[in-house]
Parts: structure tokens; C-alpha cells; sequence
């Protein structure tokens, strides 16, 4: 082997010499010809991999002086040969001389092997000895980054595989020390995580094992504020239970969302008891879903009773239980709706974030189907009113439902046949009992007068009694009459909460008061940040960025919250308020906190988002131009996913708390950061089909950058809004909003964004069959792109040519088209466009009535659209397959890929179900 990439770049003299090739950027010259050995890259090619958007007028010139110098190297070393062929250069030599394409060989080999054959271990230890270090070390630029990204990944691909392998031999000892300093290096990668610990217990090292979890899965939660995934928790339950590790684990979708038990309850004994009637009366009603709608004001135990009940008859329901707080009753009035809720619900039962469908209709029906074999408890906390929590409700016997609500929700009653069960305030004996539960018994015992003061001034209110005994519980050198004693003051000094003279809430302020005065200057200014956001809840990140702390500086504050039970940890990781709180802690803002105080708080907060959206969007759109967002506030907290599927999860878990971010800034005149988190977001929301949003957030952003006079911004505002309406089907508001970027991209003269504007013109006439137009867009989108030097968007174009020529019978040169932009995008490790481009060759090769052929095509496609998330086209492609199929005569083959399509667009509520639903008709 005579060129090295995994590592230094470096070309062998055969002698175990090895000799660096000049300038880091003169080795980013040979490390590009070498990656295409055998190949032709052109001048601009290279140009773009060496210097990117930093080429100056001289970089040609500098690019052949390097060339002449790599030629001379060549010759010292007495292999390959570089020559001119074209308008660029070709580098001919043995690939299996070069590391990086002697790695790929050797791992092709193994995955050729039988799973269990020695060879396997044999072939994949060949292939990671090959590596000295990071890819490419020391090679600057972009494209150089790009590449070690890529093959980072690849070496951990190749680990886990090895480490498979050997866990089927039984032999994993030898993978704990390769495994160990790989997860070291990159902590955050699960299937890592989850290989280490499979490996660390088939050693006999369980204990470590569930050390390794439980340190992945905290750095999940504080750095990405999402949980570990189905196979890494998977994993962890096989430890748990002492089974034997199987490298194919998979998790099994059986939910426990109930939040912990309530410590110390005690009383509600009637209630509970009719709770038990329901649950006997659904056994003896198995042909219907049984309701039980829990009512009362608020801070009155409703919550309480509910997970309370829940964790005590768990048992019977194996399939899980289903919680959610729908916030009814929220403060600011960002109540949940139906369609998010499923989302939950959905992503809970393991529906993976690119199956779950689009509209309310098409989620309830998929979680209705899901829940038609299962026996569930689901408790919907905090509703508001019965068409909130409607869609909710399970389609066939066997789940019980449980309702928590401030209204007593007559139209459930009367027509879904709930069972009310009104909660009042605990009487004074049960009062009582609730406060000394949570109390040190000697202490209340020698103390009954302060403890009948407490309960008084708390006027029996179970949320005050919570808050007041937390109190107790962290002061324990001071009797309990000090503490009546400063409860009765702090009462008397305040005005009544906001709510009726004769409500019990009116009294819950002081007690407010009372335990937010007892807290520390930082965990009472986290406190009053806590209310300024108006999404769901924050994550750890979220809270630093509040208080404007590094994360860890914000933990011990977090603790001090939840111990005094001004805030609940409700979900590991993730922070919220009761609404009551939450409104205290926003007067307390408004009342300590300077204006510019609250402002930079919340900026930071945004820029959070903001910051973290965007360095997400670069996982999932890596070719994408950026966006100019100014930098992130001082104190902010930025997370850097490492990976698409992290960035995924990550914009999954705070997709709510994005658009309540978007929201609250469009409110508060945050026009710029709308438009920008507007513009990260884009990729996100099209390719899991969240189009209504999409709609929705663009719309958002118009309105901001027409407010701030930005014509680019009104400019990709109204590109975006356009491909979101022409999803959503409407063609001629998509046209419309098409053609006000193109003038505006026009009067600026952003030949780029004309050019994306003409591709996105194209996407519409095609979905109205008009491939005509759609060409002369495409044609106009490529000439653009080659233009202003966006090669990978200029292939991207140029396979639309391809697209719209196959559609108007010139197949010759649709065909030369999309071979020539296939090229590019596997230089550049362009999945999507690939995928795209893969898609028209399988077209071309039907409309030739080349079937075998057009089937592979499609079928790579197919996998390339998997792979980068895109279920829209997916369903596009797999549906071309069936014609393919059908075309060749193979009918069953044809009808099962056109389900599949089906299938996918009914989850995205997709207006091109009645084609499809036509074809299995038809078929």
C-alpha cells in the first residue's frame, strides 16, 4: 500500500518511508485525486474541494502548480500516474494502493461472509488496522471535514460490526478497550453505546454495563434534552432482566409515561374507590372504552389522584400506560393540541418520527389501530374541553381512560359516556394528613397548632400543602410554629392571586411567596426566568441558557426547584411548571427583573434554538448555503448534534417548544430570529411531512421580514411558503407566492435564489403535469446554478432536466442528463440528490421498457430516500416501482409496493392518495 488518508496524508516509497506530499492544501489536491482514484475530476471540482468559497482568481494557476509538484512526488515514488484527460485531471493507480479504498474492500468482503464465519472478525480487523488516525489529518477546509465526518462514521459502522461478530463467536473481551475509547471520543453516538454495553456484559462486567447506560443516557438528557432510543434502552432492559446478548435487539413498544408517584398521598379514599368501580365496570363492559373524567379547581389533587390510581392498578395493563399534559388551563393560552398529542402518543408506542402521519384524522386512526389489540391505562391531564381530548380517546374495548380537567366536561358525559368524579378540597382531617405525611412525625406531633396554622393558611389547597411541607422538609432546624408563623405574615402581605375572592386558589400566592422567598439568589432568578418561555418545558440547555450559566452551573439550581417543588422534573431532562407557577414565577419576573434583564434572558433562550436548529439543519441538509444569523447571545447554550439521526431526535423532542419559541418571538417583535429559526427549521418539517407547520412557520416568517423590509428574507419566505402550500396541494397560492420570490430574487439579483426558485416553479408544474413548463424551469434553475459556481445544486437541477426530458420521451437525453448529475452527487456524498437522480434513471430505463433494470434503479432510490429520511418521495418512487412491475407482468409484486406508497402517504395525509388508491383499484 503506497497512499495513506486514514490519517496524515502521506504517499510510501516502498521502503516503510513515507513521504508527506508539501502544503496542507497541496495534500488537499492529492487527497481529492486519490478519493476519485481512476476517475476525472474537473479544475472546478478540485478548485471547490481545495479552496471552496475562499477560491480566489489565482486558484486554477496555484491548483496546476500543485499538480506539477504531485506529478514529481509520483515519480519519486515510482507509482501512479497523473494526466491531463479533459478539462481536469485523472490520477490512474491501483486503488488497492490507497488505504481508504483498501478499507472499503476489505469491509465489502466481510459483509459478504456469513454472520458467524471467523472470517468476518478476520477481514474487519484488516480493515481498521488500516487507520492511523483522523481522516485526511490536517487538510483544511470544508469538503476535508466533510470527508472525515463521512468516514469517521464508516470506522464506527465498522467497530460495531467487528464487535457484533464477536459477541456471535463468544469471544467480546478482546472489543472492550477498541469500543471503549471510540465512545470516549464520540459519547453521544447510541449504537456505540449500545454495542459497548452488549460487549461489557457478555464479558461479565454487568455492573459496568449499567454504568455505561446510565452515563450515556444522563448525556442524552443534559446535552440533547432527548431520551436514549428504542434499541440502546432495549439493550439496557436485556442487562436488567440477565439475557443473553443478541446483537439484533430490538426494543418492544411497551410505554410507561406515568410521572412518579406522588410521595405522601393520602386521603381521597372515596374517590379512589369509584376510580376502582370504573376499572370493574370496564371488565364487565368489554365491548366499550371506559371513561373516567376527574374535575375540580385548580391545585385541588386532580393530577395527584390520577398518576396516584395509575401506579397502583399498572399492573393491569401490560401493554403500558399513555400520560399527557394537554394544558388546558396554560397561563398564556398555549394549550396542546389534539394533532401534537398523538404525536406523543405515537413516537411513545415507537412509531418512528418519519411514520407518524400528518392531519388529526390520519394520527387518531393510526392510534386507534394501534391500540385495537392492547390493553392501556391513558391518563389525559390538564384538558380543557371534550373536542381537545376526543381525538385521545381509544376506538375499541380494553384501554381505560382517565381525564384530569378543570371543567366538568358535560358533552364527554352525555355522549362518550364518561364517569364524573368531582374533586373538592380534602376536608381538614385529610388536610392534615396530606401535610404530616411529608413531615418529620415528632416534629408535627409536638406541634399540632402550627401544623392546623399551615393547613389553614394553605385553606386546605393540596398544592400549597406540597409546597409547605417541602418547605418543612428543607428547614428542619425551624420549629413548625416559625414557619405557620412567616406563612400567616406572608399571606397577610400579599393581594389575592388572580381569581375570585371565594376561590381556595386566591390563598395559594402566599405560599408562593413563602417558599419562593426561602430560595437561594440563583435558584430564585431561574425561578422568575422559568416563566418568562411560553413552550411546554425546557430541557437542561434551555434552563442554562435562561439563567445564562454553563450547564453545569444550572443543575444545582434545577435540583433546588424541584426540591422545593416550585418545578417537576417531569420527564428526565425536561422541566415545566404547574400553570399556577409558572404565572407566579412571570409576576415575579415582571415585578424583580428590569426589562433588559428579561429581554436578554429570553434572547438567550431563542438563540438556543436558534443556534442548535441550525447546527441540526447542517446534519440533515450538509450542501445547504447558510443562513447569516448573527451569533448566539453571550451565555447561551449551543448543542452540536454529531450526527443526522441525533439532529433528528433532537428537533423531534423540541419540535413543540420550536414553534411556541417562533410564536413568542413573532409576539415580541423578534422579527429576525423568526424568520431565521423560519428558514432552519425548513428541512426539518419537509422531510417528516410536517407540511401543515411548514405552512405555518413560513407564513411567520413572511409576515417578519416584510414587517423588517428584508427582500431576501421575503424572498425565501415566500419560496418556502410556496413548496409548502404546492404539498399541501394548493398549486395556484404555491404559484403565486413562486413567482413574488422570483421577481424579488430577481430586483436583488440573487442568481442563486432565482435559481432555487426556478427548481421549486418546476416541483409545482410537474405535480400539475405540465412537464413543459417544468423543463424550461429546470433548464433555467441549471444554467443559473453553473452561473454562480453551486455545482451540487446545479447536478441537482440538471437531474430535473433529465426528470422533465424522460417525461417528454427524449430519453437519449434524459438518460446522459442524470448520469452526469449522478456523478456529482456521488463525488460529493450527496444522498438526497442521489436518490433523486437514481429515481429519473429508473424512470428512464421504464419508459425504454427496460424492467430489470428500472427496478434496481428504483429500488437504490428507495434506500438512498430511507436513508436520508425523505418519506414523501419514498412513496413517489415506491409507486413508479409498481408501475414497473405492473408494465413487466408482475401484478402481486406491483400491488404490494403500491401499498406500501399508500401507506406512507395516508400518514402524510397526502392529496396524492386517490392516484394510488386508483392503482390498487385498477391493478
Amino acid at each position: 500500500m503506497r497512499f495513506h488518508l486514514l490519517g496524515a496524508v502521506e504517499v510510501g516509497l516502498g521502503d516503510d518511508t513515507r513521504l508527506p506530499p508539501g502544503s496542507p492544501k497541496q495534500s488537499a489536491v492529492l487527497a481529492a485525486l486519490l478519493l476519485d482514484a481512476g476517475q476525472p475530476l474537473s479544475t472546478e471540482t478540485l478548485v471547490d474541494r481545495v479552496w471552496g468559497e475562499q477560491a480566489h482568481d489565482r486558484a486554477q494557476r496555484t491548483l496546476h502548480t500543485y499538480v506539477t509538484r504531485i506529478r514529481r512526488l509520483l515519480e519519486q515514488a515510482g507509482v501512479g500516474v497523473l494526466v491531463r484527460r479533459g478539462g481536469g485531471y485523472l490520477l490512474q493507480v491501483d486503488r488497492d494502493e490507497v488505504d481508504l479504498h483498501l478499507f472499503r474492500r476489505f469491509v465489502d468482503r466481510a459483509s459478504r461472509t456469513d454472520t458467524e464465519d471467523p472470517d468476518r472478525v478476520v477481514l474487519l480487523g484488516r480493515a481498521l488496522a488500516l487507520w492511523r488516525g483522523e481522516p485526511l489529518a490536517g487538510v483544511p477546509g470544508e469538503w476535508a471535514a466533510r470527508v472525515r465526518t463521512t468516514w469517521q462514521g464508516y470506522r464506527t459502522d465498522v467497530v460495531v460490526a467487528q464487535a457484533q461478530a464477536y459477541l456471535r463467536l463468544g469471544d467480546p473481551t478482546v472489543m472492550v478497550a477498541p469500543l471503549t475509547q471510540l465512545l470516549d471520543e464520540h459519547p453521544l453516538v447510541e449504537p456505540l453505546a449500545a454495542t459497548l454495553i452488549q460487549v461489557l456484559h457478555a464479558a461479565g462486567r454487568p455492573a459496568e454495563a449499567l454504568s455505561r447506560y446510565a452515563d450515556t443516557r444522563r448525556r442524552l438528557i443534559e446535552e440533547l434534552g432527548v431520551e436514549p432510543g428504542a434499541h440502546l434502552r432495549a439493550v439496557h432492559q436485556q442487562i436488567l432482566r440477565d439475557e443473553p446478548d443478541d446483537p439484533a435487539v430490538v426494543g418492544s413498544a411497551v410505554p410507561a409515561l406515568l410521572p412518579l408517584d406522588v410521595h405522601g398521598f393520602t386521603g381521597r379514599d372515596a374517590e379512589l374507590r369509584r376510580l376502582d368501580a370504573a376499572l370493574a365496570a370496564a371488565d364487565e363492559q368489554p365491548t366499550s372504552v371506559v371513561i373516567a373524567a376527574v374535575t375540580g379547581t385548580a391545585g385541588v389533587g386532580k393530577t395527584a389522584l390520577a398518576v396516584h390510581w395509575g401506579h397502583s392498578i399498572r399492573h393491569r395493563f401490560p401493554d403500558g400506560q399513555l400520560y399527557i399534559n394537554l394544558r388546558g388551563f396554560d397561563p398564556v393560552g398555549a394549550t396542546l393540541r389534539p394533532v401534537d398529542a398523538l404525536r406523543g402518543f405515537l413516537e411513545a408506542l415507537e412509531v418512528g418520527p418519519q411514520q407518524i402521519p400528518v392531519g388529526l384524522e390520519a394520527r387518531a386512526g393510526r392510534f386507534r389501530s394501534l391500540l385495537a389489540d392492547r390493553r392501556m391505562l391513558i391518563v389525559l391531564d390538564n384538558a380543557s374541553t371534550a373536542d381537545q381530548v376526543r381525538p385521545l380517546l381509544p376506538g375499541a374495548p380494553g384501554s381505560f381512560v382517565v381525564i384530569t380537567s378543570r371543567n366538568t366536561l358535560p358533552g364527554l358525559i352525555a355522549v362518550e359516556g364518561a364517569q364524573s368524579i368531582e374533586l373538592d378540597l380534602p376536608s381538614a382531617a385529610d388536610a392534615r394528613g396530606m401535610l404530616m405525611r411529608r413531615i418529620d412525625p415528632a416534629r408535627s406531633a409536638a406541634a399540632p397548632e402550627a401544623v392546623d396554622r399551615i393547613v389553614s393558611a394553605c385553606a386546605r389547597l393540596p398544592l400549597a400543602l406540597s409546597i409547605a411541607a417541602a418547605r418543612a422538609a428543607t428547614r428542619p432546624e425551624h420549629s413548625l410554629h416559625l414557619l405557620a408563623g412567616q406563612l400567616v405574615d406572608a399571606r397577610s402581605g400579599l393581594d389575592a392571586f388572580a381569581f375570585a375572592a371565594t376561590d381556595p386558589v386566591s390563598d395559594v400566592r402566599a405560599v408562593f411567596s413563602w417558599s419562593y422567598r426561602a430560595l437561594s439568589a440563583a435558584a430564585a432568578r431561574l425561578f422568575r426566568r422559568l416563566g418568562l418561555p411560553t413552550g411546554p418545558d425546557v430541557t437542561v440547555p434551555a434552563a442554562a441558557s435562561l439563567a445564562g450559566v454553563p450547564v453545569p452551573a444550572v443543575r444545582t439550581p434545577l435540583e433546588e426547584l424541584a426540591d422545593a417543588h416550585l418545578l417537576t422534573e417531569y420527564r428526565p431532562g425536561r422541566y415545566a411548571h404547574h400553570d399556577l407557577l409558572r404565572a407566579y414565577a412571570a409576576e415575579r419576573a415582571e415585578a424583580e427583573d428590569s426589562p433588559a434583564e428579561r429581554a436578554a434572558a429570553l434572547d438567550r433562550l431563542l438563540d438556543h434554538y436558534l443556534h442548535t436548529a441550525i447546527a441540526a439543519d447542517r446534519q440533515l441538509h450538509p450542501h445547504r448555503e447558510p443562513v447569516a444569523a448573527p451569533p448566539p447571545a453571550e451565555g447561551a447554550t449551543v448543542i452540536a448534534p454529531p450526527d443526522r439521526g441525533t439532529a433528528l431526535a433532537w428537533y423531534a423532542a423540541e419540535h413543540q417548544a420550536l414553534l411556541g419559541a417562533l410564536d413568542q418571538a413573532s409576539n415580541t417583535g423578534r422579527d429576525v430570529f423568526v424568520w431565521h429559526l423560519a428558514w432552519a427549521m425548513a428541512t426539518y418539517v419537509d422531510l417528516q411531512g410536517h407540511w401543515a407547520d411548514w405552512a405555518r412557520i413560513q407564513g411567520s416568517a413572511l409576515d417578519a421580514t416584510t414587517r423588517l423590509g428584508d427582500r431576501a428574507g421575503q424572498a425565501f419566505a415566500h419560496r418556502s411558503l410556496g413548496l409548502a402550500l404546492a404539498q399541501l396541494g394548493a398549486h395556484d397560492d404555491a404559484l403565486k407566492h413562486l413567482g413574488d420570490a422570483l421577481t424579488e430574487y430577481g430586483d436583488l439579483g440573487d442568481r442563486a435564489g432565482q435559481a432555487h426558485t426556478h427548481n421549486s416553479l418546476a416541483r409545482v408544474h410537474g405535480k400539475q403535469d405540465r412537464p413543459g413548463d417544468a423543463l424550461v424551469e429546470t433548464q433555467a434553475a441549471s444554467r443559473l446554478f453553473g452561473e454562480v459556481g453551486q455545482h451540487v445544486n446545479q447536478a441537482r437541477a440538471l437531474n430535473n432536466v433529465g426528470w422533465y426530458h424522460a417525461m417528454l420521451g427524449a430519453y437519449e437525453d434524459a438518460l446522459a442528463c442524470c448520469i452526469e448529475a449522478l456523478k456529482i452527487h456521488q463525488r460529493v456524498d450527496d444522498g438526497y440528490g442521489e436518490a433523486n437522480t437514481w429515481d429519473s434513471i429508473g424512470y428512464v430505463h421504464h419508459c425504454l421498457n427496460d424492467h430489470p433494470q428500472a427496478v434496481a434503479s428504483y429500488n437504490r432510490a428507495i434506500d438512498l430516500w430511507r436513508e436520508v429520511g425523505d418519506r414523501y418521495n419514498e412513496a413517489d418512487t415506491l409507486t413508479r416501482l409498481g408501475d414497473t412491475y405492473l408494465a413487466g407482468d408482475d401484478r402481486p409484486a406491483a400491488l404490494a409496493v403500491w401499498e406500501q406508497a399508500l401507506s406512507i402517504l395516508t400518514d402524510l395525509d397526502h392529496p396524492d392518495q386517490p392516484k394510488v388508491r386508483a392503482k390498487l383499484r385498477g391493478g
